[in-house]
């Protein structure tokens, strides 16, 4: 069997590249860190927002329950009671 030639590659200059940051110009990149550091902070906001609407919903819910729905939810039972 032949032994197949193996090519290497010619290492590319780094150089040569050019990154978006370069292209763009600096106030550019600037407003476009600020819009995504609002953009986080906004949904951090949400995130806490919807937090404090379930626990303030599941809070409603405790206070509004009948005898009968705090009944069934205590794990007490008569037998132990007889």
């Amino acid at each position: 069997m032949a032994k197949k030639k193996q090519r290497q590659a010619a290492p590319k200059k780094t150089d040569d590249k050019l990154s978006l940051g370069d292209l763009l110009n600096k106030d550019i990149v600037a407003k476009l860190k600020e819009t995504q550091k609002e953009l986080k902070e906004d949904e951090i906001r949400k995130e806490e927002k919807e937090f404090e609407r379930q626990r303030e919903e599941r809070r409603l819910r405790e206070k509004n329950k009948s005898f009968e729905d705090l009944l069934n939810e205590s794990n007490l039972k008569w037998n132990d009671y007889k």
